[in-house]
Protein backbone atom coordinates (compact mmCIF):
# COMPACT_ATOMS: atom_id res chain seq x y z
CA UNK A 1 0.00 0.00 0.00
CA UNK A 2 2.62 2.50 0.90
CA UNK A 3 4.40 1.73 -2.38
CA UNK A 4 1.43 2.35 -4.43
CA UNK A 5 1.04 5.59 -2.54
CA UNK A 6 4.65 6.46 -3.02
CA UNK A 7 4.27 5.97 -6.88
CA UNK A 8 1.11 7.93 -7.01
CA UNK A 9 2.41 10.81 -5.21
CA UNK A 10 5.58 10.88 -7.33
CA UNK A 11 3.56 11.16 -10.46
CA UNK A 12 1.86 14.06 -8.84
CA UNK A 13 -1.73 13.00 -7.76
CA UNK A 14 -2.69 14.13 -3.87
CA UNK A 15 -2.36 10.71 -1.73
CA UNK A 16 -4.21 9.72 1.86
CA UNK A 17 -2.88 6.29 3.09
CA UNK A 18 -4.69 5.20 6.16
CA UNK A 19 -3.37 2.87 8.47
CA UNK A 20 -4.62 1.52 11.22
CA UNK A 21 -1.23 -0.31 12.95
CA UNK A 22 0.73 2.54 14.98
CA UNK A 23 3.43 2.04 12.02
CA UNK A 24 3.88 1.98 8.66
CA UNK A 25 4.52 -1.20 6.34
CA UNK A 26 2.17 -3.36 7.18
CA UNK A 27 3.01 -7.35 8.11
CA UNK A 28 5.83 -7.61 5.76
CA UNK A 29 7.97 -5.15 7.46
CA UNK A 30 6.13 -5.23 11.50
CA UNK A 31 6.01 -9.02 11.91
CA UNK A 32 6.39 -10.92 8.78
CA UNK A 33 9.52 -10.68 6.57
CA UNK A 34 11.50 -8.40 8.08
CA UNK A 35 11.66 -9.30 11.83
CA UNK A 36 12.29 -13.09 10.87
CA UNK A 37 15.25 -12.60 8.23
CA UNK A 38 16.64 -10.72 11.40
CA UNK A 39 15.83 -13.57 13.72
CA UNK A 40 17.20 -15.84 10.47
CA UNK A 41 20.56 -14.18 10.70
CA UNK A 42 21.25 -14.02 14.14
CA UNK A 43 21.02 -17.40 14.29
CA UNK A 44 22.57 -17.96 11.25
CA UNK A 45 25.60 -16.37 13.32
CA UNK A 46 25.00 -18.09 15.93
CA UNK A 47 25.03 -21.33 14.34
CA UNK A 48 28.47 -20.48 12.77
CA UNK A 49 29.95 -19.49 15.58
CA UNK A 50 28.54 -22.59 17.71
CA UNK A 51 29.59 -25.34 14.75
CA UNK A 52 31.97 -24.03 12.31
CA UNK A 53 34.44 -20.72 13.83
CA UNK A 54 36.99 -23.94 15.15
CA UNK A 55 37.64 -25.13 11.39
CA UNK A 56 38.22 -21.22 10.40
CA UNK A 57 40.76 -20.82 13.24
CA UNK A 58 38.48 -18.65 14.80
CA UNK A 59 38.79 -19.28 18.35
CA UNK A 60 35.69 -17.96 20.04
CA UNK A 61 35.26 -19.54 23.60
CA UNK A 62 31.87 -21.10 25.00
CA UNK A 63 29.04 -19.93 22.59
CA UNK A 64 25.55 -19.23 24.03
CA UNK A 65 22.67 -17.63 22.65
CA UNK A 66 20.91 -14.61 23.83
CA UNK A 67 17.51 -14.73 22.92
CA UNK A 68 16.75 -11.42 24.27
CA UNK A 69 18.95 -9.61 22.46
CA UNK A 70 18.23 -11.05 19.38
CA UNK A 71 14.32 -9.48 19.84
CA UNK A 72 16.13 -6.22 20.39
CA UNK A 73 18.35 -6.15 17.65
CA UNK A 74 15.45 -7.54 15.64
CA UNK A 75 13.03 -4.88 17.05
CA UNK A 76 15.98 -2.52 16.05
CA UNK A 77 15.73 -3.60 12.16
CA UNK A 78 11.79 -3.25 12.40
CA UNK A 79 12.18 0.65 14.01
CA UNK A 80 14.76 1.79 11.52
CA UNK A 81 12.84 0.54 8.53
CA UNK A 82 9.11 1.50 9.42
CA UNK A 83 10.80 4.69 10.65
CA UNK A 84 12.09 5.23 7.11
CA UNK A 85 8.79 4.73 5.05
CA UNK A 86 7.47 7.36 7.49
CA UNK A 87 10.15 9.74 6.89
CA UNK A 88 9.59 8.77 2.83
CA UNK A 89 5.78 9.58 3.26
CA UNK A 90 6.62 13.17 4.98
CA UNK A 91 8.92 13.91 2.29
CA UNK A 92 6.78 12.94 -0.60
CA UNK A 93 3.44 14.92 1.26
CA UNK A 94 1.38 11.80 1.39
CA UNK A 95 -1.10 12.27 3.94
CA UNK A 96 -1.14 9.48 6.38
CA UNK A 97 -4.37 9.32 8.37
CA UNK A 98 -4.23 6.55 11.64
CA UNK A 99 -7.34 4.52 11.90
CA UNK A 100 -9.32 1.96 10.48
CA UNK A 101 -11.34 2.76 7.12
CA UNK A 102 -14.48 1.39 5.95
CA UNK A 103 -16.09 2.83 2.35
CA UNK A 104 -19.41 4.68 2.97
CA UNK A 105 -20.49 4.57 -0.72
CA UNK A 106 -17.91 4.01 -3.67
CA UNK A 107 -16.79 7.93 -3.69
CA UNK A 108 -16.24 7.67 0.38
CA UNK A 109 -14.30 6.10 3.32
CA UNK A 110 -15.49 6.95 7.07
CA UNK A 111 -12.38 6.77 9.00
CA UNK A 112 -12.04 5.47 12.69
CA UNK A 113 -8.96 6.70 14.51
CA UNK A 114 -7.37 7.36 17.71
CA UNK A 115 -8.33 10.93 17.12
CA UNK A 116 -11.76 9.70 16.49
CA UNK A 117 -14.06 9.73 13.41
CA UNK A 118 -13.48 11.37 9.84
CA UNK A 119 -14.07 10.86 5.94
CA UNK A 120 -12.45 10.71 2.90
CA UNK A 121 -13.54 11.30 -0.65
CA UNK A 122 -11.29 10.71 -3.89
CA UNK A 123 -11.84 9.44 -7.51
CA UNK A 124 -9.67 6.60 -6.91
CA UNK A 125 -9.34 4.28 -3.54
CA UNK A 126 -7.02 1.56 -3.85
CA UNK A 127 -7.76 -1.65 -1.58
CA UNK A 128 -4.29 -2.72 0.02
CA UNK A 129 -5.89 -4.52 2.89
CA UNK A 130 -3.22 -7.75 2.93
CA UNK A 131 -3.61 -10.94 4.51
CA UNK A 132 -4.02 -12.57 7.95
CA UNK A 133 -2.66 -15.66 9.09
CA UNK A 134 -5.48 -18.59 8.25
CA UNK A 135 -6.15 -20.98 11.17
CA UNK A 136 -7.44 -24.41 11.29
CA UNK A 137 -11.06 -25.19 12.12
CA UNK A 138 -9.56 -28.01 14.67
CA UNK A 139 -6.73 -25.62 16.40
CA UNK A 140 -7.69 -22.18 16.93
CA UNK A 141 -5.59 -19.71 17.81
CA UNK A 142 -5.17 -18.71 21.47
CA UNK A 143 -2.20 -16.25 21.34
CA UNK A 144 -0.52 -18.49 23.92
CA UNK A 145 -0.07 -22.07 23.05
CA UNK A 146 -1.50 -22.12 19.58
CA UNK A 147 -0.01 -18.97 17.79
CA UNK A 148 0.33 -17.46 14.35
CA UNK A 149 3.62 -16.27 12.81
CA UNK A 150 2.79 -12.80 14.87
CA UNK A 151 3.43 -14.48 18.19
CA UNK A 152 6.48 -16.73 16.98
CA UNK A 153 8.53 -13.57 15.98
CA UNK A 154 8.23 -12.73 19.67
CA UNK A 155 8.85 -15.87 21.78
CA UNK A 156 10.78 -14.77 25.01
CA UNK A 157 12.74 -17.66 25.17
CA UNK A 158 13.06 -20.99 22.57
CA UNK A 159 9.69 -23.20 23.24
CA UNK A 160 10.48 -27.28 23.20
CA UNK A 161 9.09 -28.91 21.92
CA UNK A 162 7.72 -27.02 18.95
CA UNK A 163 5.61 -27.97 16.89
CA UNK A 164 4.85 -26.06 13.01
CA UNK A 165 1.89 -27.18 11.37
CA UNK A 166 2.66 -26.44 7.52
CA UNK A 167 5.86 -26.91 5.68
CA UNK A 168 6.06 -23.96 3.55
CA UNK A 169 8.11 -20.94 4.02
CA UNK A 170 6.65 -19.41 7.52
CA UNK A 171 6.34 -22.98 8.65
CA UNK A 172 10.18 -23.95 7.91
CA UNK A 173 11.68 -20.20 8.33
CA UNK A 174 10.51 -19.82 11.31
CA UNK A 175 11.00 -23.56 12.59
CA UNK A 176 14.73 -22.94 11.61
CA UNK A 177 15.03 -20.02 14.05
CA UNK A 178 14.03 -21.81 16.92
CA UNK A 179 15.45 -25.04 16.33
CA UNK A 180 18.72 -23.26 16.38
CA UNK A 181 18.06 -21.93 19.87
CA UNK A 182 17.12 -25.12 21.14
CA UNK A 183 13.84 -25.90 20.36
CA UNK A 184 13.10 -29.43 19.75
CA UNK A 185 11.04 -28.73 16.26
CA UNK A 186 8.50 -31.09 14.79
CA UNK A 187 7.20 -30.25 11.18
CA UNK A 188 3.64 -31.50 10.37
CA UNK A 189 2.96 -30.97 6.72
CA UNK A 190 -0.50 -32.20 5.42
CA UNK A 191 0.54 -32.78 1.69
CA UNK A 192 3.49 -35.35 0.73
CA UNK A 193 6.45 -33.28 0.98
CA UNK A 194 7.15 -29.76 2.41
CA UNK A 195 8.22 -26.98 0.42
CA UNK A 196 5.20 -27.84 -2.15
CA UNK A 197 5.61 -25.25 -4.57
CA UNK A 198 9.23 -26.59 -5.89
CA UNK A 199 10.11 -29.27 -7.76
CA UNK A 200 10.39 -33.04 -5.99
CA UNK A 201 14.14 -32.81 -6.51
CA UNK A 202 14.29 -29.49 -4.73
CA UNK A 203 11.88 -30.08 -2.19
CA UNK A 204 13.57 -33.64 -0.92
CA UNK A 205 16.92 -32.17 -1.37
CA UNK A 206 15.69 -28.99 1.21
CA UNK A 207 13.91 -31.26 3.62
CA UNK A 208 17.29 -33.67 3.69
CA UNK A 209 19.54 -30.77 4.43
CA UNK A 210 16.96 -29.25 7.34
CA UNK A 211 16.72 -32.52 8.98
CA UNK A 212 20.06 -32.60 8.89
CA UNK A 213 20.24 -29.23 10.97
CA UNK A 214 17.69 -31.45 13.57
CA UNK A 215 14.38 -30.37 12.42
CA UNK A 216 11.73 -33.37 12.02
CA UNK A 217 9.67 -33.35 9.49
CA UNK A 218 6.63 -35.35 9.50
CA UNK A 219 4.67 -35.37 5.44
CA UNK A 220 1.36 -36.88 4.50
CA UNK A 221 -0.17 -36.22 8.19
CA UNK A 222 -3.56 -34.44 8.88
CA UNK A 223 -3.90 -32.49 11.89
CA UNK A 224 -7.32 -33.46 13.34
CA UNK A 225 -7.55 -31.51 16.86
CA UNK A 226 -5.04 -30.45 19.65
CA UNK A 227 -5.69 -31.16 23.22
CA UNK A 228 -4.34 -30.04 26.87
CA UNK A 229 -1.31 -32.35 27.84
CA UNK A 230 2.07 -32.67 28.00
CA UNK A 231 3.78 -29.21 28.45
CA UNK A 232 1.16 -27.58 26.71
CA UNK A 233 -1.31 -29.59 24.04
CA UNK A 234 -0.68 -32.75 22.01
CA UNK A 235 -1.16 -31.97 18.54
CA UNK A 236 -3.30 -35.30 17.49
CA UNK A 237 -2.40 -35.87 13.49
CA UNK A 238 -4.00 -38.94 11.23
CA UNK A 239 -1.63 -40.66 8.25
CA UNK A 240 -2.63 -44.12 6.92
CA UNK A 241 -5.31 -44.39 9.37
CA UNK A 242 -3.20 -43.83 12.23
CA UNK A 243 -3.03 -41.90 14.61
CA UNK A 244 -0.02 -39.64 14.88
CA UNK A 245 0.43 -37.17 18.53
CA UNK A 246 3.16 -34.65 19.14
CA UNK A 247 3.20 -33.25 22.58
CA UNK A 248 4.22 -29.23 22.30
CA UNK A 249 4.66 -26.56 24.23
CA UNK A 250 3.91 -24.48 21.09
CA UNK A 251 2.25 -25.23 17.92
CA UNK A 252 2.55 -22.84 15.00
CA UNK A 253 0.02 -22.99 12.61
CA UNK A 254 1.54 -21.55 9.72
CA UNK A 255 -0.97 -23.08 7.17
CA UNK A 256 -1.07 -19.84 4.67
CA UNK A 257 -2.80 -16.76 5.02
CA UNK A 258 -6.75 -15.26 4.01
CA UNK A 259 -7.04 -11.86 2.64
CA UNK A 260 -8.01 -9.27 4.75
CA UNK A 261 -11.54 -8.27 3.39
CA UNK A 262 -13.82 -8.26 6.80
CA UNK A 263 -15.17 -4.84 7.99
CA UNK A 264 -13.89 -2.76 5.17
CA UNK A 265 -17.59 -1.93 4.00
CA UNK A 266 -17.09 -3.54 0.54
CA UNK A 267 -20.72 -4.19 0.14
CA UNK A 268 -21.82 -0.56 0.46
CA UNK A 269 -19.63 0.15 -2.28
CA UNK A 270 -20.50 -2.72 -4.56
CA UNK A 271 -17.25 -4.57 -5.00
CA UNK A 272 -17.56 -8.06 -4.99
CA UNK A 273 -15.66 -10.99 -3.80
CA UNK A 274 -14.72 -14.18 -5.38
CA UNK A 275 -15.30 -17.66 -3.65
CA UNK A 276 -12.22 -17.38 -1.30
CA UNK A 277 -13.42 -14.17 -0.28
CA UNK A 278 -10.66 -12.03 -2.24
CA UNK A 279 -11.53 -9.14 -4.05
CA UNK A 280 -12.66 -9.75 -7.87
CA UNK A 281 -10.24 -7.29 -10.30
CA UNK A 282 -9.70 -7.19 -13.85
CA UNK A 283 -6.25 -7.41 -15.52
CA UNK A 284 -5.49 -4.23 -14.49
CA UNK A 285 -6.59 -5.00 -10.75
CA UNK A 286 -9.49 -2.91 -11.46
CA UNK A 287 -12.75 -3.80 -9.59
CA UNK A 288 -16.31 -4.16 -10.94
CA UNK A 289 -16.43 -0.46 -10.17
CA UNK A 290 -15.42 2.78 -11.31
CA UNK A 291 -12.67 4.33 -9.39
CA UNK A 292 -12.05 1.55 -6.64
CA UNK A 293 -8.80 -0.84 -7.71
CA UNK A 294 -7.33 -3.23 -5.05
CA UNK A 295 -3.95 -5.12 -4.94
CA UNK A 296 -1.51 -7.42 -3.16
CA UNK A 297 -2.85 -10.25 -0.72
CA UNK A 298 -6.05 -8.97 -1.06
CA UNK A 299 -6.23 -10.22 -4.68
CA UNK A 300 -5.64 -13.78 -6.03
CA UNK A 301 -2.49 -14.49 -7.04
CA UNK A 302 0.94 -15.23 -5.01
CA UNK A 303 0.96 -14.01 -1.17
CA UNK A 304 4.49 -11.91 -1.91
CA UNK A 305 5.38 -8.52 -0.55
CA UNK A 306 7.45 -7.93 -3.59
CA UNK A 307 3.89 -8.65 -5.94
CA UNK A 308 2.29 -6.81 -4.07
CA UNK A 309 4.74 -3.71 -4.55
CA UNK A 310 4.33 -4.09 -8.31
CA UNK A 311 0.82 -4.43 -7.98
CA UNK A 312 0.90 -1.20 -6.25
CA UNK A 313 3.19 0.47 -8.79
CA UNK A 314 1.00 -0.70 -11.93
CA UNK A 315 -1.85 0.99 -10.10
CA UNK A 316 -0.68 4.28 -9.45
CA UNK A 317 0.68 4.65 -13.09
CA UNK A 318 -2.69 3.86 -14.61
CA UNK A 319 -4.32 5.80 -12.43
CA UNK A 320 -2.26 8.83 -13.40
CA UNK A 321 -2.23 7.61 -17.35
CA UNK A 322 0.87 5.95 -17.59
CA UNK A 323 1.77 2.59 -18.70
CA UNK A 324 1.74 0.13 -15.43
CA UNK A 325 2.76 -3.17 -16.41
CA UNK A 326 3.34 -6.26 -14.26
CA UNK A 327 4.26 -9.77 -15.62
CA UNK A 328 2.22 -12.15 -13.15
CA UNK A 329 4.39 -15.09 -14.55
CA UNK A 330 7.62 -14.07 -13.49
CA UNK A 331 7.00 -13.52 -9.21
CA UNK A 332 10.28 -15.55 -7.54
CA UNK A 333 9.18 -17.47 -4.64
CA UNK A 334 11.69 -17.81 -1.79
CA UNK A 335 12.17 -20.07 1.71
CA UNK A 336 14.91 -18.23 3.53
CA UNK A 337 15.84 -21.00 5.28
CA UNK A 338 19.96 -21.78 4.98
CA UNK A 339 20.49 -23.15 2.60
CA UNK A 340 17.53 -21.28 0.66
CA UNK A 341 15.24 -22.40 -1.84
CA UNK A 342 14.21 -19.66 -5.12
CA UNK A 343 12.10 -20.70 -7.99
CA UNK A 344 10.46 -18.49 -10.95
CA UNK A 345 8.99 -19.14 -13.64
CA UNK A 346 7.95 -22.93 -14.54
CA UNK A 347 9.71 -25.57 -13.31
CA UNK A 348 10.64 -29.42 -14.49
CA UNK A 349 7.92 -30.92 -12.68
CA UNK A 350 5.09 -28.29 -13.89
CA UNK A 351 6.35 -28.25 -17.34
CA UNK A 352 5.37 -31.93 -17.44
CA UNK A 353 2.45 -31.88 -16.03
CA UNK A 354 1.29 -29.31 -18.67
CA UNK A 355 3.09 -31.53 -21.58
CA UNK A 356 5.93 -29.05 -22.61
CA UNK A 357 8.83 -30.50 -23.90
CA UNK A 358 11.72 -28.91 -22.11
CA UNK A 359 15.29 -29.57 -21.53
CA UNK A 360 16.84 -29.12 -18.10
CA UNK A 361 20.32 -28.37 -16.93
CA UNK A 362 21.41 -28.97 -13.38
CA UNK A 363 24.53 -27.72 -12.03
CA UNK A 364 25.84 -28.65 -8.31
CA UNK A 365 27.08 -26.43 -6.04
CA UNK A 366 29.57 -28.67 -4.56
CA UNK A 367 31.92 -28.13 -7.92
CA UNK A 368 31.68 -23.83 -7.48
CA UNK A 369 34.76 -22.63 -6.48
CA UNK A 370 33.55 -19.74 -4.08
CA UNK A 371 30.79 -22.47 -2.81
CA UNK A 372 33.71 -24.53 -1.70
CA UNK A 373 35.42 -21.78 0.20
CA UNK A 374 32.70 -20.12 2.06
CA UNK A 375 31.61 -23.85 2.97
CA UNK A 376 28.30 -23.60 1.16
CA UNK A 377 28.49 -26.92 -1.10
CA UNK A 378 25.22 -27.91 -0.58
CA UNK A 379 22.18 -28.01 -3.19
CA UNK A 380 22.15 -26.90 -6.93
CA UNK A 381 21.04 -24.29 -9.65
CA UNK A 382 18.59 -25.71 -12.42
CA UNK A 383 17.46 -24.47 -15.63
CA UNK A 384 14.12 -24.98 -17.53
CA UNK A 385 14.72 -24.20 -21.08
CA UNK A 386 11.63 -24.53 -24.16
CA UNK A 387 12.69 -28.21 -26.00
CA UNK A 388 11.40 -25.84 -29.36
CA UNK A 389 13.06 -22.68 -29.00
CA UNK A 390 15.68 -22.58 -26.13
CA UNK A 391 13.33 -20.08 -24.35
CA UNK A 392 14.00 -20.12 -20.76
CA UNK A 393 10.64 -21.37 -18.84
CA UNK A 394 11.96 -21.14 -15.20
CA UNK A 395 14.48 -21.43 -12.37
CA UNK A 396 14.94 -23.32 -9.59
CA UNK A 397 17.89 -23.20 -6.77
CA UNK A 398 18.76 -24.79 -3.56
CA UNK A 399 21.62 -23.54 -2.22
CA UNK A 400 23.13 -20.72 0.03
CA UNK A 401 22.10 -17.13 -1.32
CA UNK A 402 19.48 -18.86 -3.91
CA UNK A 403 17.29 -15.92 -3.16
CA UNK A 404 19.71 -13.23 -4.75
CA UNK A 405 20.35 -15.78 -7.66
CA UNK A 406 16.88 -16.09 -8.84
CA UNK A 407 16.80 -12.72 -9.79
CA UNK A 408 19.72 -12.89 -12.88
CA UNK A 409 17.29 -15.42 -14.01
CA UNK A 410 14.13 -13.44 -13.65
CA UNK A 411 15.93 -10.19 -15.54
CA UNK A 412 16.92 -12.78 -18.40
CA UNK A 413 13.59 -14.02 -18.43
CA UNK A 414 12.01 -10.48 -18.49
CA UNK A 415 13.23 -9.62 -22.02
CA UNK A 416 12.25 -13.46 -23.44
CA UNK A 417 15.88 -14.46 -23.07
CA UNK A 418 16.97 -18.24 -23.74
CA UNK A 419 19.18 -20.79 -22.19
CA UNK A 420 21.80 -19.89 -24.55
CA UNK A 421 21.62 -15.81 -23.61
CA UNK A 422 22.43 -16.97 -19.77
CA UNK A 423 25.29 -19.02 -20.63
CA UNK A 424 26.76 -16.76 -22.62
CA UNK A 425 26.41 -13.89 -20.14
CA UNK A 426 30.10 -13.07 -18.53
CA UNK A 427 30.15 -13.82 -14.48
CA UNK A 428 32.75 -13.19 -12.71
CA UNK A 429 34.52 -16.05 -11.00
CA UNK A 430 34.28 -16.96 -8.43
CA UNK A 431 31.06 -16.32 -7.68
CA UNK A 432 28.11 -18.76 -6.55
CA UNK A 433 26.83 -17.22 -9.19
CA UNK A 434 28.78 -19.04 -12.11
CA UNK A 435 26.27 -22.34 -11.22
CA UNK A 436 23.56 -20.68 -12.69
CA UNK A 437 26.00 -19.88 -16.11
CA UNK A 438 27.20 -23.65 -15.94
CA UNK A 439 23.37 -24.89 -15.39
CA UNK A 440 22.54 -22.89 -18.19
CA UNK A 441 25.41 -24.32 -20.00
CA UNK A 442 24.24 -27.68 -19.21
CA UNK A 443 21.06 -27.48 -20.91
CA UNK A 444 22.69 -28.12 -23.95
CA UNK A 445 25.06 -30.38 -22.65
CA UNK A 446 27.73 -27.85 -22.90
CA UNK A 447 28.85 -27.23 -18.84
CA UNK A 448 32.05 -26.94 -18.62
CA UNK A 449 32.87 -28.09 -14.74
CA UNK A 450 30.53 -30.53 -14.62
CA UNK A 451 31.20 -34.25 -16.22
Amino acid sequence: GYVCAFRAAQLGLRVALVEKRPTLGGTCLNVGCIPSKALLYSTEQLVFARSHAAEHGIVTGPVAADVAAMLRRKDAVVAKLVGGVAALAKARKVAVVAGEASFSSPTSLSVKGPAGASSLSARNFVIATGSAPMELPSVRFDGRTVVSSDEAVCFERAPSPLVVVGGGAIGLELGSVWARLGSDVTVVEFLPRIASGFDDDVARTLSRLLQRQGLKIETGAKVTSARAGGPGRILTAERDGKTLEFPAEKILVAVGRGPYTGGLGLERAGVALDEKGRVRVDGRLRTGVPGIWAIGDVVAGPMLAHKAEEDGVAVAEWIAGKAGHVDWDLVPSIIYTDPEAASVGLGEDGAGARGIAVNVGKFNFAANGRAIASDATDGFAKIVADAATDRLLGAQIVGRGAGELIAEVVAHMQYGGSAEDLARTIHAHPTMSESLKEAALAVSKSAIHAI
